[in-house]
């Protein structure tokens, strides 16, 4: 590992922990040239995922940019760092589980949708006007309609 200071190679773990509810490892590390202190973290990547974008692109998944975004949605809202994390795991396990290498953006932005209608009604309503480009007080006039329906109506039975 580089020492991010100084470049070095040569850096000795000086403590390791679970982090993320097992799906991590927190190293505390430190540097044999400068002295610095410096943390990593480190995941299980059960495969590469690359995302298509809409206008063709395939790019690598970025963990840290679905984070960011899903940080953003939450940001202010009484949900708390480590529900933001578990939300951010759960995604990131559902399209590892998946099967798929390739995965359409618009397919990861419906699944924090899903995720985040369950958390945090206010964040859902953040995240979907980015997501799908809300340009008039109309598009969200709709999504809050479609927020207040329920996800299973129940049948209407005929006498």
């Amino acid at each position: 590992m580089y020492c991010p200071f100084c470049g070095n190679q040569e850096t000795q773990v000086k403590d390791s922990r679970s982090a993320e509810d097992g799906a991590a490892i927190r190293r505390r590390r430190v540097c044999c040239a400068c002295a610095q202190r410096f943390t990593t973290i480190e995941r299980v990547q059960l495969r590469e995922l690359t995302v298509i974008k809409a206008d063709g692109r395939h790019i690598p998944f970025d963990r840290d940019k679905l984070a960011r975004s899903i940080r953003i949605a939450l940001r202010k809202r009484p949900v708390d760092e480590v529900q933001q994390e578990r939300l951010l795991n759960g995604l990131v396990r559902q399209l590892e589980a998946s099967g798929e290498q390739e995965i359409p953006s618009y397919r990861i932005g419906e699944l924090v949708m899903d995720a985040l209608r369950e958390i945090d009604g206010v964040a859902y309503v953040r995240f979907a006007s980015v997501y799908k480009d809300f340009r008039e007080i109309e598009a969200f006039s709709k999504i809050l309609v479609d927020m207040n329906r329920p996800a299973n109506p129940p049948s209407q039975e005929t006498p």
